[in-house]
């Protein structure tokens, strides 16, 4: 019998991540006077592996509250915003079995406002953001295992010792001093 064994298993296979910065341009109903406040909500995406890569399409709300009429009257503006990230892979494995293939993608920075600002002509609001996406794809791939010839030892007796002296400690008792 050979002392070594070649098992296929499912394993992490390729790991990208990508950090981006964006600009929008958010044009709202009443000319902007000052920005007071600017946030991101109702993040979505989805991966999928395309060739070398996993393309993100994901979607976000921006809101920009700003005051206008001469710092008057306020109101919040809201644009839905859609992306596409395209991550590069780096391949650990040459092993992989490309037939079939998970793709698991999480948002290491979920995407927020760095800068909200008035355009120069002072009729449209700028916002900057950013995000991070960490991509993984699973696939099946072959690993090779050392076999012991004499099998598993199934030898639990250092357990059973531990059991026994754990079965008289007392679950009352503190160490130290207890103040007050």
């Amino acid at each position: 019998m050979s002392e070594y064994r070649e098992i296929i298993t499912k394993a992490v296979v390729a790991k990208g991540r990508k950090f981006s910065q964006c600009t929008h341009t958010i044009s709202p109903s009443q000319k902007p006077a000052s920005i007071l406040g600017g946030w991101i909500i109702n993040h979505n995406y989805d991966a999928q592996k395309n060739g070398n890569t996993v393309e993100v399409e994901g979607t976000y709300d921006i809101n920009v509250w700003y005051s206008y009429n001469e710092n008057t009257k306020t109101e919040v503006v809201t644009e839905r915003v859609e992306y596409v990230d395209v991550i590069k892979l780096r391949y650990k494995d040459d092993n992989f079995l490309d037939d079939e293939h998970e793709v698991i993608c999480k948002a290491l920075q979920q995407p927020n406002c760095l800068e909200v600002t008035i355009s120069p002509n002072g009729n449209k609001i700028i916002v900057q953001a950013e995000r991070e996406h960490l991509a993984e794809v699973i696939g099946e791939t072959k690993v090779c295992v050392h076999v012991n010839p004499d099998g598993y030892d199934d030898n639990d007796e250092e357990w059973e010792e531990l059991e026994e002296e754990f079965e008289d400690l007392n679950p009352e008792f503190l160490v130290g001093d207890v103040e007050e």
